[in-house]
């Protein structure tokens, strides 16, 4: 029996080199588009049925690999004749079929093209378009918080825009109030999940997700590096060279910091754990100290005989 070539790769829209995964993102997608439920337009069923046909032998493996036996020479609309060696060949369709179902005997059954090649199979037992179930999408949203927030932990009440996009491709906006727990140690990019918070399911299917991204807003005195702190903090010639016990604001109180003998402008001095917060097994961050030496601009006369004396004093010349 000669019957019309299905190229089930076009049908969907993707490379005969497609991965699983790539397959399954666009029958979902197509399936979101034509399925009855939620498309009236005419043709709209035809396309949600041989959408779901392709899917019924790309998304399985087996029939898959069967399927590419064929070569990649035929052309959707030719007349094909099933070659040598698939006689006999038959796959058995049982239970609810995969992707929140596909109801083929509602729709009119598979095609005369995959009768030839697989059997014939139209599942057994009927399946009712309305029990076609599909999640929905998962929406994603960037989170501005003050560095305060991330290092102590906070509850927040956000409000946020979110976008869905319906079967006929119109985008609908949504503004949502959002009740937010800020974890202690919270990272900057660290990405938080609000289980059910995203756009509606169709067919009674659950609701997606919403992902927020962590941004932490830029601070006055303190800048982030990973679960790393880094801070100025300026010092004399005199503290730099002899070494001192200088007092440091950080993010959760007043420190003591040592700069030792001899410190350089611009070398840095680590205290450790003094970063964010440990968060779950991610441990506590260090909090480096960027040294900056400064020199007085308005002198009295004594400190000017001062530096005059150990100008004509001191050997070090930093030039050698």
């Amino acid at each position: 029996m000669a019957v019309k070539y299905h190229d089930y790769y076009k049908t969907l829209g993707v490379e005969r080199s497609a991965t699983q995964d790539e397959i399954k993102k666009a029958y979902r997608k197509l399936a979101r588009k034509y399925h009855p439920d939620v498309n009236q337009d005419a043709g709209g069923e035809a396309k949600f049925k041989e959408a779901a046909e392709a899917y019924e032998v790309l998304g399985d493996p087996k029939k898959r690999e069967k399927y590419d036996q064929l070569g990649a020479n035929w052309k959707g609309g030719q007349e094909f004749t099933p070659p040598p060696g698939w006689d006999g060949v038959h796959f058995e369709f049982r239970g609810s079929p995969r992707e929140g179902g596909i109801p083929f005997e509602d729709l009119g059954g598979f095609s005369d093209f995959f009768s030839e090649l697989f059997g014939g199979g139209i599942p057994h037992g009927r399946m009712d378009c309305r029990e076609w179930r599909m999640r929905g999408q998962d929406h994603e949203a960037e989170l501005s918080v003050p560095l305060e927030e991330a290092f102590f932990g906070a509850k927040k009440s956000v409000q946020l825009q979110t976008a869905d996009i319906d079967a006929q491709g119109r985008v609908h906006r949504n503004t949502r109030r959002y009740d937010v727990n800020i974890p202690t140690g919270t990272e900057n990019g660290a990405r938080m999940r609000l289980t059910g918070q995203g756009g509606e399911g169709a067919g009674g299917g659950p609701s997606g997700d919403l992902y927020l991204r962590i941004n932490i807003a830029p601070h006055p005195r303190f800048r982030v590096l990973g679960r790393n702190l880094e801070t100025d903090i300026p010092v004399t010639p005199w503290e730099a060279t002899l070494g001192a016990k200088i007092e440091l604001q950080s993010v959760d109180g007043n420190l003591s910091l040592t700069v030792p003998p001899g410190t350089q402008c611009g070398q840095k001095l680590r205290l450790r754990g003094r970063g964010l917060p440990k968060r779950g097994n991610r441990p506590a961050g260090d909090l480096l100290v960027n040294v900056q030496v400064r020199v007085p601009r308005d002198l009295s006369d004594k400190e000017r005989e001062l530096f005059n004396e150990l100008a004509r004093h001191s050997r070090f010349n930093p030039r050698h």
